[in-house]
């Protein structure tokens, strides 16, 4: 069960250029970039910033993504179950502006691959002047 609730979402950031000639054949690579920042009364604001690149070419195929979304958590929730389960909301909302822009601009669809975000490190800065803990 999900410890936060969405309560909106917006693209604040979205970039394209296709400039490779029709028939190339484009290598993907994917970057994905998430963080939260907590607010009073258990809201926090995620931000996922997306890149996806030809790999040889990316100045000439390139597609970047910036979607922020506005969460509610439940009480005493840890913040990396938080972070974990935002982005699990978040997520496919990105996917699916990715695919639908993509095939609207006359090249075939393309549809990220979701990250696990459970195997990754979550670094966590605290306030204070604390360095950065690995979660």
């Amino acid at each position: 069960m999900s410890t936060v609730t969405l309560k909106g979402y917006n693209a604040t950031e979205f970039s394209f250029a296709n400039k490779l000639p029709h028939g190339t054949q484009i290598k993907l690579g994917n970057k994905y970039q998430y963080n939260v920042k907590y607010a009073a009364n258990n809201n926090c604001v995620g931000e996922m910033n997306i890149k996806v690149f030809d790999r040889e070419r990316e100045d000439q195929f390139f597609l970047n993504l910036t979607l922020r979304g506005v969460f509610g958590f439940a009480e005493g929730a840890e913040k990396e179950q938080v972070h974990v389960d935002s982005y699990k909301t978040l997520f496919p909302y990105a996917r699916a502006l990715v695919t639908t822009l993509t095939a609207n601009a006359g090249i075939p669809p393309i549809i990220i691959p979701e990250a696990d975000i459970e195997s990754q490190s979550i670094y966590r800065f605290d306030l204070g002047g604390n360095k950065p803990k690995s979660t």
